[in-house]
């Protein structure tokens, strides 16, 4: 029960990481808010989690929308009264060479990925600054570190979050708040699970691809990360302020050959 009765906020809470997360978070006696938009999932999501030890609760957020953002805020804090842990999970990819990009889609990615973060945030943070207690976790990825083809885009987000990690620490240090980032490598998801059987012929051929890239023998899993937030979210980080936790399978540990 590292979590008991803490309020935790997870944005993309419905799938991936953020469902692992989630569930994690309840067995260790969490009261879980989960955020997404995707509504059927986090149903679904939550209906198997009836039982946990935890409570959790689903709602319809479009983390891009301010309204949509305070609407939650504020179911929120009439449920509990306060948030203990944020988790700004939810986001999106794009795959391509910049200059093939569509100016859109560069929009849309850095709308989720970074200024979701910020609006959530943004909202969060008077409770906790007032509470003069809190914990953020930002989702960075460890392609913030290194360079991946046909990634710039979702690149530059995430070395966005990696930066705003490290200023928000410095910021909300004194009202007794973490900020700390995650830095997965790659993570076998719903979404990335989706991707390679669509863009290849032989998706095990690909899998066996990204192996080449880490030094660790298997690809991560939503749970590998969600056990590092359960860190992060819990007292036992309490020394740990606007780091960056990499849970990549040695993928900027260098290479095996």
């Amino acid at each position: 029960m590292r979590l008991k009765d803490k309020v935790c906020l997870i944005t993309g809470g419905a799938k991936g990481i953020g469902a692992a997360t989630a569930e994690l978070f309840c067995r260790e006696g969490a009261r879980v808010e989960i955020a997404d938009i995707d509504q059927a999932s986090s149903r679904e999501h939550v209906e198997r989690l009836k039982g946990e030890k935890g409570q959790i609760v689903a709602s319809e957020v479009d983390v891009t929308n301010a309204d949509s953002i305070a609407a939650w805020k504020k179911d929120v804090l009439a449920r509990h009264g306060r948030i203990d842990v944020l988790f700004n999970n939810a986001g999106i990819s794009a795959v391509g060479l910049l200059h093939e990009i569509d100016e859109a889609i560069w929009h849309k990615v850095m709308a989720v990925n970074v200024t979701g973060p910020y609006l959530v945030s943004k909202a969060v943070l008077p409770v906790m600054v007032e509470q003069k207690s809190g914990v953020i976790i930002n989702m960075s990825s460890c392609i913030a570190e290194i360079g991946l083809a046909q990634r710039a885009v979702y690149a530059a987000t995430k070395g966005a979050m990696l930066s705003m990690t490290k200023s928000m620490q410095v910021d909300y240090a004194p009202y007794n708040i973490r900020v700390n980032a995650l830095m997965p490598g790659t993570i076998y998801t719903p979404f990335v699970e989706d991707y390679l059987q669509n863009a290849y012929a032989d998706p095990q051929v690909a899998i066996e691809g990204l192996k080449k890239r880490q030094l660790g023998p298997e690809l991560g899993t939503p749970e590998d990360v969600a056990y590092a937030a359960l860190y992060l979210a819990s007292d036992e980080s309490r020394y740990v302020m606007g780091a960056e936790l990499k849970v990549d399978g040695g993928v900027t540990g260098g290479k095996p050959y």
